[in-house]
């Protein structure tokens, strides 16, 4: 089974983004423990609205440092409620790796069934646990196996 893992990184080598700063993400396609960078999808600087918010238009960027929040995490979790536009095309991917995500964000992800991961770390170390785990879930073996 093919699904692809989107990372937040500003050199393909480090996960050292967040969610909100990332201009970019790096999407991998796996099946099973392997895995090959498949496109870099760039940020769109809009969002979508949820509810009943009156404002048209957020950044995508981390414009609450200005207003007091501080996270630079762009989930818009004191800003209205908006959703990054970001997510719409991260829809199609089973993972999403940031450096740090939001909880709106987090929310959203999980509307969609989509695991997220905040972590520090590389790249190939996050792609090489999440494909593992990946691989072990999907053909029904114990993770207490260390086989």
């Amino acid at each position: 089974m093919s699904y692809k893992i989107a990372v937040a990184s500003s050199d393909e080598i480090n996960v050292d983004e967040t969610f909100g700063q990332a201009e970019r993400f790096i999407i991998y396609e796996a099946n099973g423990k392997n895995y090959n960078k498949l496109e870099t999808r760039d940020v769109v600087d809009e969002t979508s609205k949820e509810g009943d918010s009156t404002d048209a238009e957020v950044k995508t960027g981390c414009d609450k440092k200005e207003s007091g929040c501080g996270t630079g995490c762009g989930t818009g979790g004191g800003c209205g409620g908006a959703v990054p536009a970001k997510l719409e095309f991260l829809y199609d991917c089973r993972a999403v790796v940031c450096k740090k995500i939001g909880t709106q964000v987090q929310k959203q992800l999980e509307k969609k069934a989509i695991s997220y991961f905040d972590v520090t770390c590389t790249v190939k170390e996050a792609l090489d646990k999440i494909t593992f785990y990946y691989n072990r879930i999907d053909n029904h073996i114990s993770l207490r196996d260390k086989s």
